[in-house]
């Protein structure tokens, strides 16, 4: 098994229930971590046999530029398309930051942290 890690991946993006968030954005740090077979990647050093990280900050980064009003949709939809899109991973770990939110009280971040296994594969 391999764990492969992507940490505070920033994204300036568009989520929120309030008006004003939709319209302006914020800053956002997205940590993501996977657990896949480790294969034969080891042994043939390319690419095609390797879980590829750049694919993972592609799904970041798409579907953080997609509005939605709760930080759990964003998440659960990143797990989602990780899970579906590459075979290899077991199992997905995403935590979305908003970094300075609008709720009335000096917080550096809120966040929101999925974790979700292959269910075949457990």
């Amino acid at each position: 098994m391999i764990e492969i890690k992507l940490k505070n991946v920033r994204c300036y993006s568009y989520h929120g229930c309030l008006k004003e968030e939709t319209l302006i954005g914020s800053e956002y740090l997205v940590s993501l971590s996977v657990k896949a077979k480790l294969g034969k990647s080891h042994l043939t050093d390319s690419l095609e046999d390797a879980v590829d990280y750049v694919f993972l900050n592609a799904v970041i980064k798409e579907e953080m530029a997609i509005s939605s009003k709760l930080l759990e949709t964003v998440v659960k939809k990143i797990c989602d398309r990780v899970l579906s899109e590459e075979k290899r991973v077991l199992e997905v770990t995403v935590r979305v930051s908003k970094l300075c939110p609008p709720i009335n009280g000096d917080a550096e971040s809120v966040s929101v942290k999925i974790t979700e296994k292959r269910e075949e594969n457990f």
